[in-house]
C-alpha cells in the first residue's frame, strides 16, 4: 500500500477501485478483467498527467517520499562486495553517512552517500541523514582512499542539510564541510554524484562537488529548504509554495542553469512506486559517466573540476 501525498488523492481513490474489483474478483466467479484493465489504463493516463506537472513544493513532497529508496537500497541493488567502513580516525562513527568500498559493474570503487533511514528506529539511528562533522571528515578521509589507490568515487546524495546542533557546531561542522568539498575538489580520481532525494545546502554540497553531477527527476537540490526560506523572508512558514519556486530547487530547473550535468528519469509516479527501476536508471546514468572518464588523467580531472566550479561561481557573481 502506498503513502499518498495530498496531491494524490485523485491517484488513490482510483488505485483503491482497481484493489476492491481485484479482490472481488478472486473471491467468486465474477470476471472483471476488462473492467480492470480500464481503469489501469486510465490510472497510467491520470498519473502520466499528474506527475508531467508537478510544481516545485510538489516535487520537494515527492523527493521527501518515505517510500523513496535511499542510499542503501543503491548500495545493496549496485555495489557487489560493499566492505563498509567507518569512523573518522578522530572523534566517532556517524551513521548519517554510510561509506566503503565495492564493486560497482566490475569497477572497484569507493561509495559514500547520505542515509535517512526507513523506520522509526533506523532514522534515530541514522539521523534523519543529518550528519555531524564526524560524518564529513569519515567522507574526507573515504575519498583520500580512493585518491591513495586510484579508485573512482561515487556520491549519493540524501539531506535535509547538515545537523544543526550545538555539539556539531562546537565540533567544527562548517570547518568539517569546507574540508570536505576542498577534498572533492583536490582528488585525483574520477567523482560522480547523484541526488536521489533532498539534496540540502552545504550538507549536501560537501559531498556533491562533483566532476558529473546529477539528480534523479524528482529530486531536488537547494541552498535551504522551502519552509526555512519562507521564514526568513517572510517570517512565515505559510509561503512554502512560493518559496519553492523562488529556489529553483528542482532538477529541471538546475540543469537549465548548468548547476547539474544530467537529470536521470524516475519511472511513471516517481521513484517510490518503482523502486527498482530508479535504481537502474540511476546504475545506467552512473556507468556512463565514469565510461566517460575512464582513460582521463587525474591531473586533467582534477584542473576541469575545479574550473568547472570556478566558472560556476563567476556566471553567479555575473
Amino acid at each position: 500500500m502506498h503513502n499518498f501525498l495530498e496531491f494524490e488523492k485523485p491517484i488513490a481513490t482510483l488505485e483503491g477501485k482497481i484493489e476492491e474489483l481485484r479482490h472481488l474478483s478472486e473471491s467468486g466467479d465474477v470476471n472483471i478483467a476488462d473492467e480492470v484493465a480500464k481503469l489501469q489504463s486510465k490510472l497510467e493516463r491520470l498519473l502520466r498527467q499528474t506527475y508531467a506537472k508537478l510544481t516545485a513544493w510538489q516535487k520537494t513532497q515527492v523527493a521527501r517520499h518515505p517510500d523513496r529508496p535511499h542510499t542503501l537500497d543503491y548500495v545493496q541493488a549496485l555495489i557487489e562486495d560493499f566492505t563498509p567502513l567507518a569512523g573518522d580516525r578522530a572523534f566517532a562513527e556517524d551513521r548519517a553517512i554510510v561509506g566503503g568500498i565495492g564493486r560497482f559493474r566490475g569497477l572497484s570503487a569507493v561509495i559514500i552517500g547520505h542515509e535517512k533511514g526507513t523506520d522509526t528506529e533506523s532514522r534515530l539511528r541514522h539521523n534523519f541523514g543529518m550528519a555531524r562533522p564526524e560524518g564529513y571528515r569519515k567522507a574526507q578521509r573515504l575519498m583520500r582512499l580512493a585518491d591513495r589507490f586510484g579508485l573512482p568515487v561515487i556520491t549519493l546524495i540524501d539531506t535535509a542539510g547538515a545537523y544543526p546542533g550545538v555539539d556539531a557546531e562546537e565540533r567544527g561542522q562548517a570547518e568539517a564541510i569546507a574540508r570536505s568539498i576542498e577534498v572533492c575538489l583536490d582528488v585525483r580520481v574520477p567523482l560522480v554524484s547523484v541526488v536521489i532525494g533532498e539534496g540540502g545546502s552545504g550538507g549536501a554540497v560537501a559531498l556533491a562537488t562533483a566532476d558529473r553531477v546529477m539528480m534523479l527527476e524528482h529530486a531536488v537540490y537547494s541552498v535551504i529548504s522551502p519552509e526555512g526560506c519562507a521564514s526568513i523572508l517572510w517570517r512565515d512558514g505559510e509561503p512554502v509554495e512560493d518559496a519553492a519556486e523562488a529556489l529553483k530547487l528542482t532538477a529541471q530547473d538546475l540543469h537549465a542553469l548548468g548547476v547539474i550535468d544530467r537529470v536521470i528519469a524516475e519511472p511513471l509516479g516517481g521513484a517510490h512506486r518503482d523502486s527498482d527501476g530508479a535504481i537502474a536508471a540511476a546504475g545506467e546514468a552512473l556507468e556512463e559517466a565514469l565510461e566517460s572518464m575512464a582513460e582521463t588523467d587525474g591531473g586533467v580531472l582534477r584542473k576541469q573540476r575545479r574550473e568547472k566550479y570556478l566558472e560556476m561561481g563567476k556566471k553567479g557573481l555575473g
